[in-house]
């Protein structure tokens, strides 16, 4: 059958010879024909295959019956052509987040001084009690003490491990909880085929390629295939490619159905082509860091071997990829040489909190080791100059090892200065501050993957949100009205409606809408009724609702078989008509469509008391003006709905559509909008007065997103703000090469308030400009919201990616930071909050911590100076500050973020952790605690006459 074909298509038989086990088509071919689109794509199914039939055929497959079912054909097909499983990125290994933790510089300046400690205190010179070597103050320590100091460094340790374990466990737990989130919903998933003839659901992951698979309105496509046969299939394939309008799919014109786009109408029938990693989505998921570890041995193995490469244009741009689809773009050449270089997945840089906590660390282990360092120095000078000078004792040979011994000793006396500065609760503290706050984020639907994503909110500068779902409802609705010479600004009041135009709107909606169309209960009580199918033929019904009509009824009365004639919806017609045939052979032809297309066909219009009138020209004009256009300014698209009576005497032509379409008599004109969400402009504003700029990147038209980001508060009147489309956007930073130029890019986005018609590329471009901007005196810390598998580069390059919990892909959720369970704009605000509340937690805790550790330092110098021995022990400051520090650290992280933390501005990446004010004050309580510790002594020794062992000597004769 093979050879066949070869003979048949001679431009397909160097592939040939790569075909899999005995199928017709090798996985390379079918991976390399879904890259392709439209024509092209039709006629390399033509001219390479001979048809969809014949691909069908090569797979083995029948269009009508489907696959037979077999478990070996099925597991010979997954061997061959992959499952339908997308491998998630490799999750890290218990040992790996232990290996991050470790990295804290905190815990490596106590890992570095534990380990110094230990080895010093096996240390035991020969020789000893040697009277010509000399008496020093504070000797060298007793027998037992000596045994026991490996305690001190063991110790050190052991708090370092528990740190490290309880940060580890809290990464790991995180992770845990999102795969388990993300496995529950794929088991959940299943997919309608025909096998054996039946039309049967099974779990998407058992989907293989050469199954029949049954489509329709609001499935999400779970692989690639080709269209068999279809009925007016529209799809939505913004979440691949960015292109908001929905792609028309038909045999003869486009057949290449995707993976993880979603069907908006009309239904079908597709063969499976590509599953699980082959699949569009699947390389785009590759791309973007999941299996990267088998990815790139297969990739390096494809280029020893010359195998084809992946051509479908993936842009890559700091080591992700931007495009699905080969959309032609000026970033083509810039991004091709990009393409060639390495494909790696940027480390992101550290979030602002960990970046202030490391340069605080670094700061405490430099001043530490100074004071640790003047204390040795002193130490060494003292005994020096007390040994060989004032007792004028010379060095004897065989009393090196004591005084070796004495050096050490000083040394760890030095390490022990050094562990008493470092504040070693303040990882744990962090750790216990995140953990906490991201358990109650969950409370307000913010599923948090990464723990410091969590404080990163609390520095945010920008955010870019998408508009439908997360600003608006994604529910399209009619808001406005037209009817019987009454502009209602809302929803009228059935009763204002007269009894016989109410019947003309509810039967116009109900039977001049596709029958699939309809709305549904709500899933969960309390909820919004779902709308499925057309979304603008869901806003008119539940405009019938509103009007407390049943459009059900009416459908039940007039099923679709009972409809006479039916003009579809077009892009070139732009309206819907439908026409009924009454008892008295008669008919009434219900019309809706774009208000300016319907209107222009009117002669009559119907008046306050229902009855028709002339409806001139001029009359149309008043009516755009004073109607149309200010509803078109709100951001609303106008639909108008008409009818028109047939006499029964001759039925008319009904295929000289033009004549049939005219003399129509106007019911109503209907406003639709995807409504803002109530709560989103209060906590635009809260985000406004938070320092916080909000931004709105959107697929929809510029005016449609210039009224909804007025709605929002986005757009303020009198101010200088920008909204551009993505074209010109594009235009106007990039230069002759088509390369951004970072330059012009800084002359725009400060103004920059709405981004229309853009793509994810777009949307990635603008992030990435604000990020590495240089304009201004601090870098902005940006937050990006994100639903699409396009989205993926946006969200990973953001300081923090959103993805949506509802209507967000797989894609992009792996790509994100946190993760909005609600979809709501809202929930990024109680984000901003608590992370602020993480940051001013750990701000205070810092205070109370430090207090303690200059306190703590002087008193060990001090004692080290006077006494040759420290009064504080490394194990005993440790373990006191690890105690103290966890429930200081819970008593601060369960204090509830309050709206008082949205009324300041972000501090921002340079303003210190610790500040001025600060500064003082914990300088002051050091003092007042000093004050009173040496208070304490000098009153002690005075009552109590207490002897403090300065210079006594080793061994002491008794006293008489």
């Amino acid at each position: 059958m093979t050879n066949n074909v070869a003979d048949h298509h001679p431009g397909n038989s160097v592939a040939e010879g790569n075909h899999e086990g005995d199928f017709g088509c090798s996985m390379v071919e079918l991976r390399n024909l879904m890259e392709l689109r439209s024509a092209e794509a039709v006629a390399r199914i033509s001219d390479s295959y001979g048809g969809v039939q014949t691909v069908c055929k090569r797979l083995k497959t029948s269009p009508v019956e489907g696959l037979s079912g077999n478990p070996t054909d099925l597991e010979k097909r997954k061997q061959v052509f992959g499952q339908n499983f997308i491998p998630p990125k490799k999750a890290k290994t218990f040992l790996q987040l232990v290996w991050e933790a470790l990295q804290d510089v905190t815990l490596i300046i106590l890992e570095i001084a534990a380990i110094i400690s230990l080895g010093l205190s096996f240390y035991h010179p020969p020789g000893g009690d040697n009277e010509l070597c000399g008496q020093s103050s504070g000797g060298v320590e007793d027998e037992g003490e000596a045994q026991a100091g490996w305690i001190e460094g063991a110790a050190i340790l052991f708090s370092v491990i528990i740190v490290v374990l309880v940060t580890a466990f809290n990464d790991w737990s995180k992770e845990k909880q999102f795969r388990g989130l993300q496995s529950r919903i794929e088991q959940e998933q299943k997919f309608t085929v025909i096998r054996k003839g039946q039309v049967i659901q099974i779990p998407v992951a058992e989907i293989v390629v050469g199954d029949i698979a049954q489509i329709k309105y609001g499935d999400l496509l779970p692989a690639d295939g080709i269209l068999i046969q279809g009925n007016d299939l529209k799809i939505d394939e913004s979440s691949l490619t960015g292109e908001s309008d929905q792609v028309k799919k038909s045999l003869d014109k486009d057949p290449m159905l995707l993976s993880g786009t979603h069907v908006m109408e009309g239904s079908g029938r597709m063969v499976v082509t590509a599953v699980g990693i082959n699949s569009q989505t699947g390389i785009i998921f590759t791309l973007l860091g999941a299996g990267e570890g088998d990815e790139e041995k297969k990739v390096k193995k494809g280029k020893k071997t010359g195998a084809p490469e992946n051509r479908n244009k993936a842009k890559t741009q700091d080591g992700v990829a931007l495009e699905i689809q080969p959309l032609k773009s000026q970033e083509g050449v810039e991004n091709e040489e990009k393409e060639k270089k390495k494909v790696k997945v940027p480390k992101k840089e550290k979030s602002v909190l960990q970046g202030k906590l490391t340069r605080l660390a670094v700061q405490i282990g430099k001043a530490g080791l100074i004071m640790s360092a003047i204390t040795v120095i002193i130490l060494v000078l003292y005994f020096v100059i007390d040994t060989f000078g004032v007792q004028r004792r010379p060095w004897l040979a065989e009393c090196t090892p004591i005084y070796i011994q004495y050096f050490v000793k000083f040394f760890i006396i030095g390490v022990t200065v050094l562990v008493v500065a470092v504040p070693e609760g303040l990882p744990l503290a962090v750790t216990i501050s995140l953990a906490y706050s991201v358990k109650k984020m969950m409370k307000d639907n913010n599923l948090v993957r990464h723990l410091d994503a969590c404080e990163t909110m609390g520095n945010a500068t920008a955010i870019c949100s998408d508009k439908t779902g997360t600003l608006t409802m994604n529910r399209m609705t009619v808001v406005q009205a037209y009817v019987g010479d009454t502009h209602y600004r809302q929803i009228p009041d059935p009763e204002a409606i007269l009894p016989k135009v109410l019947d003309l709107i509810v039967n116009g909606v109900a039977i001049n809408s596709a029958y699939t169309s309809k709305i549904l209960p709500p899933e969960k009580e309390g909820g919004l009724p779902r709308q499925v199918g057309n979304k603008t033929e869901c806003a008119l019904l539940g405009f019938v609702l509103d009007l407390k009509q049943d459009y059900q009824a009416v459908r039940n009365e007039v099923p679709e078989e009972k409809l006479y004639k039916v003009y579809t919806f077009n892009s070139v017609r732009k309206s819907m008509s439908t026409v009924l045939k009454n008892s008295d052979n008669s008919f009434r032809m219900y019309s809706k469509g774009a208000s300016e297309i319907i209107l222009r066909k009117c002669t009559k219009i119907l008046d306050k008391n229902g009855d028709p009138r002339m409806f001139k020209v001029k009359d149309r004009d008043e009516m755009v003006k004073k109607v149309i256009e200010p509803m078109a300014c709100h951001g609303l698209r106008t639909i108008c709905l008409a009818f028109r009576d047939f006499p029964a005497d001759t039925e008319p032509e009904w295929d000289s559509e033009n004549e049939i379409l005219s003399d129509l008599t106007c019911i109503a004109v209907v406003g639709i909008e995807d409504p803002v969400r109530p709560e989103v402009p209060d906590a635009i504003l809260k985000c406004q007065r938070a320092g916080i700029t909000v931004r709105m990147v959107t697929g929809d038209n510029i005016n449609t997103a210039r009224a909804i980001a007025t709605k929002c508060g986005i757009l303020l009147p009198g101010e200088d703000f920008l909204c551009l489309e993505g074209k010109e956007f594009n235009r106007l930073i990039r230069n002759e090469k088509g390369e951004v130029e970072q330059e012009q890019l800084d002359k725009i986005w400060p103004k920059l308030r709405v981004l229309a018609r853009s793509s994810p590329t777009d949307k990635h471009t603008l992030v990435k400009g604000i990020i590495d901007s240089t304009v201004g005196d601090q870098r902005q810390v940006v937050a990006v919201t994100g639903d699409g598998t396009n989205d993926g580069p946006a969200l990973k390059k953001a300081d923090v990616g959103f993805a949506m919990g509802i209507a967000g892909t797989d894609v992009a959720k792996e790509a994100s930071d946190i993760i909005l369970t609600d979809d709501n704009f809202t929930s990024i605000v109680k984000a901003v909050m608590w992370g602020r509340n993480v940051y001013d937690s750990i701000s205070k805790f810092l205070q109370f911590q430090l207090t303690v550790n200059v306190v703590a330092v002087i008193v060990a110098f001090t004692g080290a100076c006077i006494t040759q021995d420290s009064p504080l022990k490394a194990v005993q400051m440790l373990w006191v500050n690890l105690i103290m520090d966890t429930f200081a650290s819970l008593a601060l992280a369960t204090e509830p973020p309050s709206e008082s933390l949205l009324l300041r501005k972000p501090y921002g990446r340079n303003k210190p952790l610790i500040s001025r004010t600060m500064m003082k004050n914990i300088l002051g309580h050091a003092v007042y605690q000093l004050t009173i510790i040496f208070t304490l002594l000098f009153v002690g020794e005075k009552l109590f006459d207490i002897d403090s062992g300065r210079n006594a000597p080793l061994h002491s004769p008794p006293t008489e």
